[in-house]
């Protein structure tokens, strides 16, 4: 009994998803100072950061001292940790990576409403600027929208913003609740569109409509890996970014997304950073994308 026990905790906690790719490449391009990795996530190790019970996937660690690593490697100064849907909502992973980071990391958090508004200010003097909601089908879906404005509701006072990450199909459906949201919102990934269904796809243009009407929206050119189509060095995902960057290029923010969970194409970091000239060539541009906007939206 003991034994099989033993075997199932071990399952349990068994790697449900490929890791990053560990040979990250150093890339071509030179990021500016200070320049920002505004989406990118840490698991645990698990013995010290639990994973959660009713957790989608089980992921392998990828611990603070490979996140610095990989940073190192790319050349990027500041950071922002998603809190991902695998440690539910506890935060320490994040809150504890901040506190080391010397006013280099903020992070976005993990919450339902049954926090405090004491707990909600420690997340905050703590170095949290957000909160995130998943709509994505394979992650949960659709959370309870009740929960959801009432959460709105509550960290609205703090100046936080909402991070949203959606399947690409639904935008349409959300696009007038968005808008109408009393606070500043982030859309994960370019809104998750397909490169293969083109610029005038209807998610798309809906995504591009809500940067052009409201200024409340921002959009993190983030996941080309889980945009493209076409696979690496996902190139076709290039026009979609730069179109996002022309529509309101100072209320867009970039990232790695690294250690890059349940993608199709495991992606090289350094060939991700290798992009960003492809989509913002001109240097006033990469200042905002990389330096100017995530340091204005996370307080740096």
């Amino acid at each position: 009994m003991k034994r099989d026990q033993s075997t199932a905790e071990g399952n349990m906690h068994k790697p449900t998803i490929p890791g990053p790719d560990p040979d990250t490449r150093t890339p071509k391009f030179k990021l500016p100072a200070l320049a920002c990795d505004a989406h990118t996530h840490i698991f645990g190790p698990g013995d010290k950061y639990p994973y959660a019970p009713g957790r989608p996937y089980t992921p392998p660690d990828a611990p603070l001292e490979d996140f610095q690593a990989l940073h190192k490697k790319l050349g990027i100064g500041r950071a922002v940790i998603v809190n991902a849907s695998v440690h539910g909502t506890d935060n320490r992973v994040a809150l504890d990576a901040i506190a080391v980071s010397d006013g280099t990391f903020r992070a976005v958090a993990n919450i339902d409403d049954t926090i405090a508004e004491r707990g909600l200010r420690e997340l905050h003097e703590g170095g949290f600027r957000g909160c995130r909601f998943n709509f994505v089908r394979h992650l949960g879906g659709v959370p309870d929208m009740r929960v959801f404005h009432r959460i709105v509701a509550m960290v609205a006072p703090l100046g936080w913003h909402i991070d949203l990450h959606f399947d690409a199909i639904d935008l349409p459906e959300y696009a007038e609740m968005l808008a109408k949201l009393p606070v500043r919102y982030t859309i994960d990934h370019m809104g998750r569109v397909k490169a293969s269904d083109g610029l005038d796809q209807l998610p798309f243009r809906t995504l591009i409509d809500l940067m052009t009407r409201d200024e409340k929206c921002w959009v993190k050119v983030c996941g080309c890996e889980r945009v493209s189509s076409g696979g690496p060095p996902f190139h076709d995902a290039v026009p979609f970014a730069r179109r996002i960057i022309e529509t309101a290029p100072d209320r867009v923010i970039w990232g790695t997304d690294w250690p890059h969970p349940n993608v199709k194409v495991m992606p090289n970091d350094g060939d991700l950073v290798d992009l960003i000239p492809l989509f913002a060539p001109e240097p006033e541009l990469q200042q905002k994308i990389l330096v100017d906007n995530p340091a204005r939206l996370f307080e740096f």
